[in-house]
């Protein structure tokens, strides 16, 4: 127990050092931005210039452009009656149309030269931007640092115990996705995969009698057509157990009623699934969880409870959805099923349940009475505690 709270005291010294670290590194990063901020106002100033000499100087060339058009139309002129104008008059015009082009050279080049220069400003006044959204990114992530490193440090060994549970938690959820991974792999090998090696054997059978016996081929096609129906059956169900597409088409409540549906088909038990209020615009995360939920709860009154008639109501509310599960089944000793297990090996069904809920940060709990049947009554924030925190 010493050794753990001397662990705790270098932790308390660790962050504290990490914290002096980091303002000083978020002092310097503010610096930086604020040094980029200036650097971006005065590039704007400098660019909205360039760009009124740009566009003035763009307007002279084309007005040169004109005038030199129309100084070498009046020399065509005088050269085709240049014995009606005199010398100077003929000179006068030449040197206009001199003077002329070497105005449109000289602005040409300005303008060249202008829109080389806003060209760069343009690229630097676009550095210089993503230095500020970096430097305010840093400063973001920074400050949230540093707010979850000055909280009360009092409560670290609760904290580490928390943490420690959740490891345990994170070690149960590895092992049930490799026992989900090894029962799917087992459900392709059982299933589609038996049945493709079907389909390959009966389509080299119809290869042979097709030619031979069409007769015969023809009753083989009707088979190999069953076969092929089924398989497609067998991986539509797989894909509908790792995730049902129609919650992602249809929303969550048509999902759970055509779920219901075939439970009730497969079970030849009575339930009435109801719903008040609306919720349109629903997080996926909430969605899957209550599906998974019912999913879960229903798998368990099919297996233990022996019910005639379940139970499921789900309310929106403005900001919780409230899900409740009966059934007239069995029932259980509740106390006498830990649900709070902390071994790695213990139960996942309802712990995967409660887990789900709290994890969203919700309220999951479950009464019982043998013979009476079942209750669970659940809770869920339609904003997760992460995304409060993310906000």
């Amino acid at each position: 127990m010493s050794n753990f709270k001397l662990d705790i005291s270098n932790l308390d010294k660790i962050i504290k050092k990490t914290v002096e670290a980091i303002n000083n590194s978020k002092s310097e990063i503010h610096d930086i931005s604020e040094g980029a901020r200036k650097e971006c106002g005065r590039l704007e100033c400098e660019l909205d210039k360039l760009k009124n000499l740009v566009s003035e100087t763009m307007s002279k060339v084309r007005f040169l452009e004109e005038e030199l058009k129309e100084s070498k139309k009046e020399l065509m002129f005088l050269s085709k009656n240049h014995d009606k104008y005199s010398e100077e008059e003929i000179k006068k015009a030449y040197d206009k149309a001199d003077e002329l082009r070497v105005q449109l050279i000289i602005n040409k080049e300005k303008e060249r030269h202008y829109i080389n220069r806003r060209n760069e400003l343009e690229i630097r006044l676009k550095d210089a931007y993503k230095t500020v959204k970096k430097a305010d990114t840093l400063i973001s992530n920074i400050s949230v640092s540093l707010d979850c490193l000055t909280g009360d440090l009092q409560n670290v060994s609760i904290k580490l115990e928390d943490v420690q549970q959740r490891q345990i938690m994170a070690l149960k959820i590895i092992r049930t996705q490799e026992e989900e991974r090894q029962r799917i792999a087992r459900d392709i090998h059982d299933g589609p995969a038996q049945s493709m090696s079907n389909v390959v054997m009966k389509a080299e059978i119809c290869e042979r009698l097709v030619e031979t016996d069409p007769v015969k081929a023809k009753s083989e096609l009707r088979i190999l057509k069953s076969i092929v129906r089924n398989t497609l059956q067998d991986v539509r169900r797989i894909i509908y157990d790792l995730r049902p597409m129609s919650l992602d088409d249809l929303g969550l409540i048509p999902t759970l009623q055509r779920h219901i549906i075939t439970y009730q088909e497969e079970s030849n038990t009575n339930v009435l699934f109801k719903t008040k209020g609306i919720y349109k615009d629903l997080k996926p995360l909430i969605s899957s969880t209550v599906f998974r939920l019912v999913q879960e709860a229903i798998s368990n009154i099919k297996k233990h409870a022996s019910a005639k008639n379940v139970e499921i109501d789900i309310e929106f509310l403005e900001k919780e959805l409230i899900l409740n599960i009966f059934d007239d089944g069995k029932g259980f000793d509740v106390s006498a099923i830990n649900i709070k297990n902390h071994n790695i090996n213990g139960g996942f069904g309802l712990l995967s349940m409660r887990e789900r809920v709290e994890l969203l940060g919700g309220k999951f709990e479950i009464s019982s009475v043998i013979g009476k049947g079942t209750a669970l009554n659940i809770i869920i924030p339609l904003i997760s505690k992460e995304e409060v925190a993310n906000g």
